[in-house]
């Protein structure tokens, strides 16, 4: 009570794929389809209780306003799918895809926020045209090459060799540019598998 709901939207979205990365790089993908099915159960919750709930009240955005409801069904399936594909796909490489969509996307919208003074438009995926700021997708950038390095430091299957020294920053702009054309609500896909992609085939 008393914190912004971009705060506490984002407080929940960094502590779920801050659990996930732990536990993928513990226990692998079991643990992760586990904690997923309880965090299902907390989402829908949220849902079905509504307005006023403490829960719905954390994650539903007030901007989202007529379709608060769907803007958080949206990223659930966006996350769900983004993780599910990434694990089938590139294996322990998912890993950076959680850390990226959990430390990047979490740190971009209340840094685009709060220090955003240069506004630029992008089309987005949907077709639509949306406005991001210099300094959320700076922002995303830097925390996109911490999570990757990140990611090769918590997995022996992920090697930092010496030309992680140029992928690194290359996959870390792919990054930001995918964040900045993603649909809104679905970014929890794009930023898990683009990186998972990227980190597999080039680390």
């Amino acid at each position: 009570r008393g914190w912004r709901t971009g705060y506490t939207r984002k407080t929940f979205h960094f502590l779920i794929f801050g659990s996930v990365s732990g536990l993928h790089a513990i226990w692998g993908t079991p643990a992760v389809c586990l904690f997923g099915l309880m965090t299902s159960v907390v989402v829908f919750s949220a849902v079905v209780h509504g307005r006023g709930h403490v829960m719905y009240e954390a994650i539903a955005r007030e901007n989202d306003e007529p379709h608060r409801t769907w803007y958080i069904i949206a990223p659930y399936l966006a996350t769900l799918i983004g993780g599910v594909l990434a694990n089938i796909w590139f294996g322990p490489a998912a890993l950076a895809g959680y850390l990226v969509v959990g430390i990047a996307d979490a740190v971009a919208e209340p840094i685009g926020v709060r220090f955003g003074r240069h506004r630029y438009r992008v089309w987005t995926l949907s077709r639509t045209v949306s406005h991001r700021s210099v300094e959320g997708s700076a922002a995303v950038f830097v925390a996109s090459a911490l999570a990757v390095t990140g990611a090769g430091a918590l997995s022996a299957e992920i090697a930092l060799g010496a030309s992680a020294i140029v992928m690194v920053p290359l996959i870390a702009l792919a990054c930001a540019g995918v964040e900045s054309i993603s649909p809104h609500g679905w970014d929890n896909a794009s930023m898990q598998i683009v990186p998972a992609l990227l980190v597999g085939a080039y680390l």
